[in-house]
């Protein structure tokens, strides 16, 4: 809800829809798939509390992580013209997960333009946030990588609420870190490290805190311009 209602105003009708439609949820455990690569592709998913992934695995049997997805995300609005998934969707976290119908979502596109106009607005967000990911394998460093997609999560993640002004935990293990930054596991340990003598983050468990967002977007050279949803004093 919050993150369509950054992106379009809502009516209280577009609300009292949204809440009604995504009230058949369940319960995912952390590391459970939603859906597989090679599945027929079903109901669209709408992601109410938690973190999920998108993930491809190699031939020898790496992972690539793709995308992070939190809550309000809706995945694969129009992936049921394809004939199966190209690749998997995974519960970083214990999530609570929506299906909604291929009919009952065409519906309500036909009938509330509000909602449609924001979910279709949703989706160029995704590809601009694909492309900086794709820069960032190219061009950028391993330390300006991982500052580079923390500063995109927090900022992701203020703009519905999961974060504050001055710190962030995230839910996400050095593993997982790795397979997005395309790194290995020593490899990320590395770069948290040196993130953590220059001020910007602390390990905590073995997972990433941010303690100084200013600190790391000027590591990392930061522009939140594509994500399309620039905040007031963000940082």
């Amino acid at each position: 809800m919050n993150k369509l209602s950054k992106l379009v105003e809502l009516a209280p009708d577009d609300v009292a829809m949204l809440e009604a439609v995504t009230a058949r949820s369940r319960k995912y455990a952390a590391r459970q798939d939603v859906i597989c690569e090679g599945d027929r592709p079903g109901p669209v998913f709408v992601l109410l509390e938690g973190w999920a992934c998108r993930y491809k695995i190699l031939p020898s049997g790496t992972r690539q992580v793709m995308a992070f997805l939190m809550p309000g995300h809706s995945c694969d609005l129009h992936v049921n013209i394809l004939a199966e998934m190209d690749h998997s969707i995974q519960a970083i976290s214990p999530a609570m997960i929506a299906t909604i119908s291929r009919s009952e979502m065409q519906e309500i596109l036909d009938d509330y333009p509000n909602i449609a106009r924001a979910m279709y607005a949703a989706q160029p967000i995704d590809e601009a946030t694909m492309r900086a990911w794709i820069v960032s394998m190219g061009r950028r460093s391993s330390i300006e990588r991982a500052a580079y997609l923390m500063c995109e999560l927090y900022v992701r993640a203020r703009s519905i609420g999961l974060a504050d002004d001055d710190s962030f935990a995230f839910p996400l293990s050095q593993r997982i870190l790795a397979d997005a930054l395309g790194m290995t596991a020593v490899h990320i340990n590395r770069v948290l490290k040196e993130l953590q003598l220059r001020g910007a983050t602390e390990l905590n468990r073995g997972s990433p805190d941010i303690i100084d967002p200013i600190k790391r977007v000027q590591i990392a050279g930061f522009d939140e311009n594509y994500l399309h949803r620039r905040l007031n004093n963000t940082f």
